[in-house]
């Protein structure tokens, strides 16, 4: 790609993230990790200090690095502006982990969305008692985040704890069922 070319799309892309702010509006259309994490954040700060008008949250997410996910979540929780999160696409992983950071009724979707919810893993290596620390710390948490799908879903704590075992995937008629969504959105005028 040339250097001009470059410049257009980044004028481009920097355009669209102003328009965006400017409407309260956050995209999350990635894998999550440190330095999405870090954008996200900032983004979600910026606009509480801003104003407590109301946040509006994209997620389109394949999940990711679950520390990652954890400050987007926290970070939700922890501003005044109250944050709707709009599922489109996929909700995996990581990404229900900030899905679930807000309350039920602010979390929707679109009508083609995904989800999906499963345990922690990690790439486990080094000496064997390293391994062994590790191995206990996903242990750690997985329970920890069954907590927060248990609490935020309603689901008894081990039914959840058996549906993370595997990859567990849902449409949105069995999101709303298990807790996870409020309702499938077609427009925002249904906002």
């Amino acid at each position: 790609m040339s250097d001009d070319k470059k410049k257009d799309d980044d004028k481009k892309s920097s355009g669209v993230g102003q328009k965006l702010f400017d409407a309260r509006q956050i995209l999350i259309c990635e894998a999550i990790d440190q330095k999405m994490a870090s954008r996200v954040v900032g983004q979600l700060l910026a606009l509480a200090t801003e104003s407590d008008d109301d946040i509006t949250l994209f997620l389109n997410s394949q999940g990711g690095h679950v520390e990652a996910g954890d400050s987007i979540h926290d970070v939700i929780r922890f501003i005044k502006p109250r944050v709707r999160i709009i599922g489109t696409g996929w909700v995996a992983s990581a990404g229900t982990h900030i899905f679930l950071a807000v309350p039920k009724q602010d979390r929707v979707c679109l009508p083609n969305t995904r989800f999906l919810i499963h345990q922690p893993s990690g790439g486990v290596g080094g000496k064997v008692t390293d391994i062994a620390i590790q191995a206990e710390q996903i242990e750690i948490m997985r329970k920890r985040l069954a907590v927060i799908i248990s609490e935020q879903t309603g689901q008894k704590l081990e039914q959840v704890m058996k549906d993370i075992e595997r990859d567990h995937w849902m449409d949105t008629d069995e999101a709303i069922k298990y807790g996870i969504l409020s309702k499938v959105i077609k427009s925002s005028s249904e906002l």
